[in-house]
């Protein structure tokens, strides 16, 4: 390998996750973290720099690593494989859900385990250059929105928020509001998910412009902008609260 992939451990049985990572060091890959436990996946996910995360569905805890799949798939982009010795409909069906990378049964073997991570990152590898193919609109680090004949960039540190108005979406940033056509869900798909978030049905804020946070709501630009039960959580954790 060229380069070493950065895999996330996440296993409750501490027996099977240090087996685990030891075969993968022996294969060659970098062991970045091994974990027993969703909060401690996603101090791992904030702070370090994870090519690939291997998940053990059914964890000594209320959260799963379903549920750590599903916060991946909405803030980092990175591909995730299921570890687990669940293969029933129920669980398979509920994994599906979070479209995970890859599905792994235990008992394995060392070379099911090195199949499954390098077909997981060839696939993910030309997944990601598809759609950077496809995304002409994203260049690096800006986006360009029409602004009546004109195509304006903007650059996405400059964004504060942004509000669905029906059909339309407005962009407020540091210098001038946009309005364009467009869906909240399809706008979303454009920005960086490491830093843009939904806080309800009508807003995406951008954390890093966040002043100050309640119960209810974050302040952006002395803004009270509303945050939902289900994206609470979410936020809390990005903003280290």
């Amino acid at each position: 390998m060229e380069k070493s992939i950065s895999i996330l451990i996440v296993e409750d049985n501490v027996l099977i996750a240090d087996d685990m990572q030891m075969i993968l060091e022996d294969m060659g890959y970098s062991v970045v973290a091994n974990v027993t436990s969703y909060e401690k996946a996603i101090e791992v996910l904030k702070n370090e720099s994870v090519d690939l995360a291997l998940l053990d569905i059914q964890l000594a805890t209320e959260k799963t690593g379903i549920d750590i799949g599903k916060h991946i798939r909405e803030n980092y982009d990175i591909p995730f494989v299921f570890i687990t010795s669940n293969s029933d409909k129920e669980t398979i069906n509920q994994a599906k859900e979070v479209k995970p990378n890859g599905y792994l049964v235990k008992p394995f073997e060392e070379k099911d385990l090195y199949t499954t991570i390098e077909i997981t990152m060839s696939n993910f590898e030309e997944s990601s250059n598809d759609d950077e193919n496809q995304n002409k609109s994203i260049i690096k680090n800006s986006i360009f929105v029409k602004d009546s004949h004109l195509y304006r960039k903007i650059v996405f540190k400059d964004i504060l928020y942004v509000k669905s108005d029906n059909v339309y979406i407005e962009i407020y940033t540091t210098g001038k509001t946009y309005v364009i056509r467009s869906t909240l869900k399809d706008f979303l798909k454009k920005l960086p998910k490491k830093y843009f978030m939904r806080t309800s049905k009508s807003y995406i804020i951008n954390v890093k412009h966040v002043q100050a946070m309640n119960s209810r709501d974050v302040i952006i630009d002395d803004k009270m902008i509303p945050v939902s039960k289900e994206y609470k959580p979410i936020i809390q954790e990005m903003l280290n609260i």
